[in-house]
């Protein structure tokens, strides 16, 4: 009886993860060619197509929907039972992606711990903000990231909570006439969102003086004595101060941190590994 070994398996998982003959021998590293033989050769183990040709790329058949089933449950298997019983950890890469505020406080402990319990894993470290991360998962230039929410709605994904505050250089005071001068990160984040709206609300008169889509760029405007600007509180250097509610500036809300995976593609063992160690240690460290 013909047989579909694990190579063949993978070979197909990679084709209908990429949806495209092209990108899956880019993925397992191998010629296109060689990858339509061992198509072939699957189509003749299962006495039948499990793929159509489109103008996109290629598709399942029913018959490739049912034999992507099993491969992925035989595949997650056979890793488990080969990482269980050699002892050595899982192998792989895996690209990580954190916003800018996370770096400090929450990434070296997250990189110690998947280089403790997966020491052959090399990682690939994006620094951006949410919202460029989220669009990096969905396009799977990364494959797992730490994200930031706001609370509405998302109770069930968030796994830690950090309060954003004003920031400001130690000699810096808001003044008591005209328009408060903000360094804030761009429009699309939840910070630069959150900052407008409870200025608004208070009804204090601001001026979004500057705009950075860096944490260092923010900082040397704080640091420059010249504007505020919002950040997590455990992101805040030692040289700046945090700026107390009251002193004419309204609290800010908490943010929810999340981990998250790329979307419309089943994890492998290693990203689902790795996202679950990410989320375990961020879950059992102490409060900043």
């Amino acid at each position: 009886m013909s047989q579909l070994d694990f190579d063949l398996l993978r070979t197909f998982v990679a084709i209908a993860d990429a949806g495209s003959l092209t990108r899956a021998a880019a993925e397992v590293g191998r010629t296109q060619s060689a990858i339509s033989m061992q198509l072939k050769r699957i189509e003749e183990v299962v006495d039948g197509a499990v793929l159509m040709r489109t103008a996109r790329g290629v598709e399942l058949t029913s018959r490739g929907d049912r034999l992507l089933s099993h491969a992925r449950r035989l595949l997650r298997a056979y890793d488990e039972a080969l990482v269980d019983v050699s002892g050595r950890g899982l192998i792989g890469s895996v690209r990580l992606g954190c916003p800018e505020d996370y770096c400090t406080e929450f990434l070296p402990v997250v990189l110690h711990a998947i280089a403790t319990q997966h020491p052959r894993v090399a990682l690939e470290v994006v620094c951006a903000p949410t919202p460029l991360l989220e669009k990096m998962l969905d396009a799977r230039r990364v494959d797992v990231a730490l994200v930031s929410l706001v609370p509405e709605g998302n109770l069930e994904r968030v796994i830690r909570w950090e309060d954003l505050v004003w920031i400001a250089s130690q000699d810096f005071y808001p003044p008591s006439d005209g328009p408060l001068q903000i360094a804030l990160s761009v429009p699309e984040t939840l910070d630069h969102q959150a900052a407008r709206r409870v200025l608004e609300c208070a009804n204090i008169s601001y001026r979004v003086a500057y705009e950075s889509v860096s944490k260092d760029g923010l900082l040397a405007i704080v640091r420059a004595g010249i504007a505020v600007a919002v950040l997590t509180r455990g992101a805040v250097p030692a040289d700046l101060r945090i700026v107390p509610v009251g002193e004419m500036l309204p609290p800010l809300p908490r943010v929810g941190i999340a981990v998250v995976s790329s979307t419309g593609v089943a994890e492998s063992l290693l990203v689902e590994s790795v996202k679950d160690l990410m989320t375990r240690t961020l879950r059992t460290m102490p409060p900043l």
